[in-house]
């Protein structure tokens, strides 16, 4: 009987071994597929999609049409990021900041991308149609074809790319904005404004940062074609002051109070201060600078326009 105790001692560890594994084995799978949705920027995604909702709302918050709308567009969202991926695979394997990714790794084989990407896209498109509105379903239609057909494909040709991305990246708080009104106005239209320009800057410092990186890619960047950086520094500096006189339009058409104008102001003067230091000093560091400080301008004037929102 004593010589069963081992025997009988291994036989439990074994599945207690195995349900040891599931967490790990899940919190592996989150991982590939939050990857392959790019979850930090899917949410940044929502979040101005969000945004555009509710300043586009009149009177009280519908709330089953905002979450229709949100639903809709993390479907498109996380659709159109894991084609991107399919599609540029191998470029992805050349860079260290993007080889880890399911495809370049082997997480994830290709044609299973492909149809996950294909099959987001398409619900994401019919939900929105269907539980939202057709216009903001075209407007959704309109960023995955231009960011997939057009903005991916055109970095391996020119660096006006960056320009070209920018437009698919600013439609979400405008879809937000047709969400709530079920039509296109210059307040949404102002939303796109901002968010579109926001981008130039926050790309440029990216794109300094790892302009090596994207050089073996092949990837056309304006840091690549610039090795001195003065058009780049030119750009950063422009596309922040242009930001800045930007988010002056919520206040001067009647969308947002004075509390936004003060914010707004100081966030742009920061943005612009910062990237003037990065245009002086082409620096990593600098760079770095820039790239955080963008990250933290976006979600504080949204805050801001969102605590400060006048009805209208």
């Amino acid at each position: 009987m004593k010589a069963s105790a081992p025997i009988l001692s291994s036989v439990v560890a074994v599945p207690a071994a195995a349900q040891a594994l599931r967490p790990a084995l899940v919190r592996s799978w989150v991982s590939v597929y939050a990857d392959l949705f790019k979850a930090r920027l899917t949410l940044l995604v929502l979040l101005t999609a969000w945004l555009g909702f509710y300043a586009g709302v009149r009177g009280a918050m519908d709330y089953l049409l905002m979450l229709h709308a949100l639903l809709g567009t993390a479907l498109m969202a996380a659709g159109a990021s894991a084609l991107n991926q399919w599609w540029e695979r191998d470029l992805d394997g050349r860079m260290q900041r993007t080889q880890d990714r399911p495809l370049p790794s082997g997480r994830l084989r290709p044609r299973t991308v492909f149809w996950i990407g294909v099959a987001c896209s398409a619900s994401g498109l019919a939900y929105l149609a269907w539980a939202v509105n057709p216009l903001t379903a075209v407007l959704g239609l309109a960023s995955l074809l231009i960011y997939l057909l057009v903005y991916t494909p055109l970095k391996r040709r020119t660096w006006l790319n960056t320009i070209v991305g920018a437009v698919p990246g600013a439609l979400p708080p405008l879809m937000g904005w047709t969400a709530a009104r079920g039509e296109l106005g210059r307040e949404g239209w102002a939303l796109f404004t901002i968010q579109a320009l926001w981008q130039m800057p926050h790309f440029m410092a990216i794109a300094w940062i790892y302009r090596e990186e994207y050089a073996k890619a092949g990837f056309q960047m304006l840091p690549v074609l610039d090795p001195e950086g003065r058009r780049t520094a030119r750009h950063a500096l422009g596309f922040t002051l242009a930001l800045l006189a930007a988010s002056a339009l919520p206040f001067l058409w009647s969308m947002t109070g004075p509390v936004y104008a003060g914010v707004a102001l100081l966030l742009g003067l920061t943005f612009v201060w910062h990237a003037l230091q990065f245009s002086r000093h082409l620096t990593l560091a600098r760079a770095r600078q820039l790239f955080y400080v963008s990250i933290l301008y976006l979600p504080l004037l949204l805050a801001a326009l969102a605590l400060d929102k006048w009805r209208f």
